[in-house]
């Protein structure tokens, strides 16, 4: 009993595998394993003064001393000769946990190594260095040798137990090792036993977060996203993470779900989740597609007012559209103005001078293309001088209406339109003429 109880100890700390988190596994012998392994094969002692060196050992490594931790290890190793099988198996195994706290991965890899070479020792034991042994492999990227050493595993343990299941943690790591090797296909069958396994257990235990996130992973690099969509559906309903509700958006989006997009977004928004300025952009475009520009104003408003994104160009741009769409006119043209002003192109000017003409400002309407039209860049400069020449119409400039509306017949894109405004302009012109010929003669 003294030796199980001193082995808890050996639990070694998380380690990082990839996208998951696994524990190294202590050695220790529960009593149902011992019977089995009496049955199965002999297994030396753990003696006495052995034990106390490896204790001594294990009590430096804890209070910092692995220099002379290591010192009573090479001690114990000096007389390796009258050792047993399990005794050397527990110093490599004290090896291999001092190397892992200092981080000399690969030493600790080779003294476990060491331990399972060690024959006979308890299969429990070999159980669990094994295990290390693929999750310090996993960590290094040998994951060829991450799928060898749980296979070992598996080995014993469908020996000693023909009739149990392989533990679900031995399936995840295999699916993130294929996941790593790129064999998606494997990597999907692993994870998926292992999460059906959790699932339909009758223990009460819930699926393991990060395996969630392994799944949806592989089956977004299987390119499957309706099944990306049901892991997320769970991750929301499980854990309530504002990620998760972002991405369950985007997959809605992937899927052209666009409603169920919009709706998930604003319930993320009413939890306070949509955070970020790339967020809050998504969800004013959203609203923008589903045509309700004032909520996408307002989005942009409170993102740019809370410094969650930019003054530059593409958001101020976007902010007077949405104001413009909207009918929020008045308050679009200082935007779009500030906007402008930061273009290298002249194009918002040639909006801005779009939306005067719908004000009725003429003389702005004018102003404005101009400067569009001197500032350059523009896609159809011909529509500027459409505008230009709309204005000075509505002003009365017949002539000086018609003369930039021929140019604007100059452009393609403006063409058929400055035709048509061309023989309006010049039928008013006459019929002015024709009133002020009339006029004289009276």
């Amino acid at each position: 009993m003294a030796i199980n109880k001193y082995l808890l100890k050996l639990a070694a700390p998380v380690l990082m595998t990839g996208v998951l988190m696994s524990g190294i596994q202590a050695n220790t012998v529960n009593a149902e394993q011992a019977k089995v392994e009496r049955k199965t094969k002999r297994v030396p002692t753990l003696r006495s003064k052995v034990y106390d060196q490896l204790s001594r050992a294990q009590g430096l490594a804890d209070a910092g001393n692995q220099a002379e931790a290591f010192e009573v290890l090479d001690n114990v190793k000096s007389k390796i000769s009258s050792m047993n099988s399990y005794e050397q198996a527990m110093m490599y195994n004290f090896y291999g946990f001092i190397h892992y706290e200092a981080e000399n991965y690969d030493q600790a890899i080779a003294a476990f190594e060491n331990v399972v070479l060690q024959q006979p020792i308890p299969e429990s034991f070999e159980q669990a260095t094994l295990f290390s042994l693929a999750q310090l492999h996993m960590m290094r990227g040998n994951y060829d040798q991450t799928i060898a050493k749980i296979e070992q595993w598996e080995a014993i343990q469908t020996r000693l137990y023909p009739n149990k299941e392989i533990p679900a943690k031995n399936l995840v790591l295999k699916a993130q090792a294929m996941y790593q090797k790129q064999d998606y296909a494997a990597a999907s069958q692993y994870i998926n036993a292992a999460v059906q396994q959790v699932e339909t257990n009758d223990l009460g235990f819930q699926v393991d977060e990060q395996w969630y996130v392994l799944q949806r992973a592989i089956y977004f690099e299987l390119k499957q996203p309706e099944k990306v969509k049901d892991v997320l559906l769970k991750l929301v309903k499980k854990f309530e993470a504002p990620k998760y509700w972002i991405q369950l958006a985007g997959m809605y989006g992937e899927l052209e779900q666009e409603q169920k997009q919009l709706a998930v977004m604003e319930i993320a928004e009413q939890k306070s989740y949509v955070a970020t300025g790339s967020d809050m952009f998504n969800l004013a475009q959203l609203y923008y597609y589903h045509q309700l520009p004032f909520k996408a104003a307002a989005v942009m408003q409170k993102a740019i007012d809370g410094g969650k994104l930019a003054e530059n160009e593409r958001n101020l741009t976007f902010l007077a559209q949405s104001l413009n769409s909207a009918k929020e006119t008045e308050k679009a043209i200082p935007v779009m103005m500030a906007a402008a002003k930061l273009s290298e192109t002249g194009e918002l000017y040639a909006q801005l001078g779009q939306m005067y003409l719908n004000m009725d400002q003429w003389n702005q309407a004018i102003a404005m293309s101009q400067q569009a039209l001197e500032k350059g860049g523009l896609r159809n400069e011909g529509m500027s001088h459409l505008v230009i020449g709309m204005a000075q119409f509505n002003m009365g400039e017949y002539n000086q209406a018609l003369s930039q509306l021929a140019k604007a017949q100059e452009f393609d894109g403006s063409r058929g339109m400055a035709k048509q405004w061309s023989k309006f302009v010049e039928g008013e012109r006459k019929q002015v003429e024709t009133y002020a010929s009339i006029g004289n003669q009276v």
